[in-house]
């Protein structure tokens, strides 16, 4: 096949894919793009929002649409490691007794992990590990998890009461960090008549497996200019205090972005790219990724906690003022 010919394939599939997904979730289309994306891209998301805007629906909605298996952990203070990844079980067979391995809901292909910040450290980090090596390690054997596999965390930015907040080391594993919205007057008009008719729509699978991966693998072919690629690491080194020339960086922020930002960043604009059709990123494409990519990485110190400035307009800032070559 042609470069032009999986270009096309590639931008008509991933146009079904959100075609299929906008059948049963209204509006929220940037967070539908964000976090296909982040599928496309082999990363996991981090989903921040209010309950009942649709979060499970989405991750649901979106395995059933590439014919994945789906599962949910619903994540609590008394939430144990072996709830998530599964534990060794004594098993009675032929008069005889033997450990035998249960899986946890960690072992499918998508993963709700809902309200991650209410369990303990020691639970998020046996789902950051699994997230990280795509592995879970159970007594000395360790057990590979589903290809694809793919992580949507949540937590309620409102309710912090009884939650244990992701380290800073644990959110960098997330592709993206992105905001959920109440919907609009209109958009809300369109929930209510879905889900409170007869019938609510069917999901019908679009994508397989193994096309999914061959996407995948597209992404990491695609070349960057390296014009994009001065611009992105510019970028990177503009969140650091210690290099950025931006007052408001050197003033509110305690530490800027790691690599993963940048290979967040270009993965992402890769798909863009893709999306719209073109073989290489533009810089747009790159501002357009560049919020979600790193609002969750950049780390505000004391005086920018207490004045209400949030990484947003940090980045918003640096975007401004980060002249292209």
């Amino acid at each position: 096949m042609s470069v032009e010919a999986a270009a096309a394939q590639f931008r008509a599939d991933l146009g079904a894919l959100t075609e299929e997904i906008g059948k049963r979730i209204v509006g929220h289309r940037m967070i539908v793009d964000g976090v296909v994306t982040a599928l496309l891209a082999g990363g996991h998301v981090l989903l921040e929002g209010v309950p009942g805007l649709g979060k499970t629906l989405l991750v649901r909605t979106l395995a059933e649409a590439i014919d994945l298996s789906f599962a949910r952990v619903q994540f609590t203070p008394d939430l144990m490691p072996a709830d998530v990844t599964g534990t060794n079980m004594i098993v009675e067979a032929a008069g005889s007794r033997r450990f035998e391995f249960q899986k946890g809901p960690v072992f499918a292909h998508v993963l709700l992990a809902d309200e991650i910040n209410r369990a303990t450290p020691k639970t998020q980090s046996a789902l950051l590990e699994a997230m990280q090596e795509g592995a879970v390690t159970v007594g000395r054997q360790s057990w590979d998890l589903p290809s694809p596999f793919f992580v949507l965390a949540t937590q309620n930015p409102v309710e912090m009461e009884g939650t244990y907040p992701l380290p800073e080391a644990q959110l960098d594993r997330f592709f993206f960090k992105l905001t959920l919205a109440p919907p609009a007057r209109e958009e809300l008009h369109a929930i209510l008549d879905r889900t409170t008719g007869p019938q609510a729509p069917a999901i019908h699978r679009v994508l397989s497996r193994d096309r999914l991966l061959e996407m995948r693998a597209l992404i990491r072919q695609v070349p960057v200019a390296r014009p994009i690629q001065d611009y992105v690491v510019r970028m990177i080194d503009g969140t650091h205090p210690a290099a950025s020339g931006l007052p408001e960086v050197r003033k509110f922020v305690r530490y800027g972005s790691s690599p993963r930002g940048a290979q967040a960043i270009l993965l992402g604009a890769k798909t863009l790219a893709l999306r719209a059709g073109r073989f290489t990123p533009s810089y747009d494409d790159v501002r357009q990724v560049a919020a979600p990519a790193l609002r969750h990485r950049i780390l505000l110190n004391f005086e920018g906690e207490a004045d209400g400035v949030s990484t947003d307009q940090i980045l918003e800032a640096l975007l401004r003022t980060l002249p292209e070559p």
